[in-house]
């Protein structure tokens, strides 16, 4: 949205360069664990560095690590220009404005372009001015901002506040605009998406948004991203099931299993409820792939509770899994009230063994594919090979199709392809004779 204000208003933007041109740089950060948090900092010093050197003029920061740490930034990087944080991002864009003419004339001016919308709420705005920085065929479109959990671990809460819910028909409409500008894949993403419409009225509405977005004439993928397992609506199977174009997909957070850990970590659900809320998933949405996030290490975790997670992960076979080790987070009530008390050797050696465990099972869940013809949707061209996705997996994070390129497709367009050869991660296949899906 800001780089969309800003092409508005006379800026030229370029995104996530290696190499930056450009006189402005702004860069958005993440707060949310050590290792974001460390990446983002790093970013930061590289661009000091490029300012000291004089390849740039002006270096400004926004995102959540300027929500949560903005006095200590401030006074340990002074090298940069104006911090701001997650919601007062359009301040920037005033500010830049300033800086080009002078302060006495600036309020006399005729007001920035799509600003009067895009301030009102960080919910409500121009969604015709975004700017899409991942290939055109498909976006990614946040329904709600916040959470209400308040899981022991997550800064989340601290950093966005409590979870706020976009109106309904804003969201339909941002879908039917970029519709027409040529996306045709939606990766529906909010910090807790079974949350959506509780603020509103008391309810889960997110079955009835999936269903209504899929409703819309062009859409032909929707991917739901960060499930919560309590309280989870039952609903949204059966619009999965009986959706063709919203993908059999399903990324649900479950972190760990043993009843001992869900409850220190505030999850509010017990082991046997998962294993029924699985069990369910499978029965109800027979061909669904699932991703989960696990974590290891939690203050507290046993041997016993590790091995707890393991035969859960065997049993439950995720198609798709990430897993980190818990770092202690300040203002958690983990950070606060909670000794990290499981040392960071046996931290990573629970995390490898976890992985190693995941990395079999997905060896064998891709390596069924096999023979099988899979609609696919081609992102790029790398060299000798054609990457594309299937329904299963979400731009970024989950396997990808190669396709040798020896014959001409089309980026952004479907294919039928028969999968010939996998990997524990990537799938390899053929077109069949041109048989293209637009």
């Amino acid at each position: 949205m800001l780089m969309g204000l800003m092409e508005a208003n006379g800026f030229h933007c370029t995104h996530d360069s290696d190499n930056p041109q450009g006189e402005i740089v702004v860069i958005n950060t993440c707060g949310f664990i050590n290792d974001a948090k460390e990446e983002s900092i790093n970013t930061i010093l590289q661009f000091v560095q490029a300012k000291n050197e004089g390849r740039i003029e002006q270096l400004y920061v926004m995102g959540c690590l300027a929500e949560r740490y903005l006095s200590d930034l401030e006074s340990e990087i002074p090298e940069v220009d104006g911090w701001y944080g997650k919601f007062n991002y359009c301040q920037l864009l005033v500010d830049l404005k300033k800086r080009e003419e002078s302060c006495e004339q600036f309020p006399s001016r005729v007001p920035l372009a799509g600003m009067a919308a895009a301030k009102s709420s960080q919910f409500t705005f121009n969604y015709s001015l975004r700017k899409l920085t991942t290939p055109r065929h498909y976006a990614y479109i946040k329904i709600s901002e916040g959470c209400d959990r308040h899981c022991a671990y997550c800064a989340i809460p601290l950093i966005t506040g409590r979870h706020q819910s976009r109106p309904m028909e804003d969201i339909l409409n941002e879908v039917r605009d970029l519709v027409k500008k040529g996306t045709v894949e939606f990766q529906i993403i909010a910090q807790e998406l079974t949350y959506y419409g509780i603020d509103l009225d008391g309810k889960q509405h997110i079955a009835e948004l999936v269903s209504r977005m899929a409703d819309i004439e062009g859409v032909k993928w929707i991917r739901l991203h960060y499930a919560y397992p309590t309280h989870f609506p039952w609903d949204l199977l059966t619009v999965i099931r009986e959706r063709k174009n919203v993908c059999n997909y399903l990324d649900i957070a479950l972190q760990h299993i043993s009843n001992h850990m869900l409850s220190r970590m505030k999850r509010y659900v017990t082991k046997e409820e998962t294993y029924e809320l699985v069990s369910r998933i499978r029965r109800e949405v027979p061909d669904i792939h699932l991703r989960t996030t696990l974590m290891v290490g939690f203050p507290g975790e046993t041997d016993e509770d590790f091995e707890e997670l393991i035969t859960f992960t065997k049993w439950a076979r995720f198609e798709r899994m990430g897993a980190f080790s818990y770092s202690s987070e300040e203002g958690t009530y983990s950070g606060d009230n909670y000794q990290d008390d499981v040392p960071e050797e046996v931290k990573q050696a629970r995390l490898d063994k976890l992985m190693r465990i995941q990395q079999r099972i997905s060896a064998e869940l891709e390596a069924e594919k096999i023979g099988k013809t899979l609609e696919t949707v081609i992102d790029r061209q790398e060299g000798d090979w054609y990457v594309g996705r299937t329904e299963y997996c979400s731009p970024d994070v989950d396997p990808e199709v190669l396709i040798p390129a020896n014959e001409h497709l089309e980026i952004g367009h479907f294919y039928d392809v028969r999968i010939t050869d996998a990997e524990e991660f990537d799938l390899y296949g053929t077109t069949k004779k041109r048989e293209k899906r637009t």
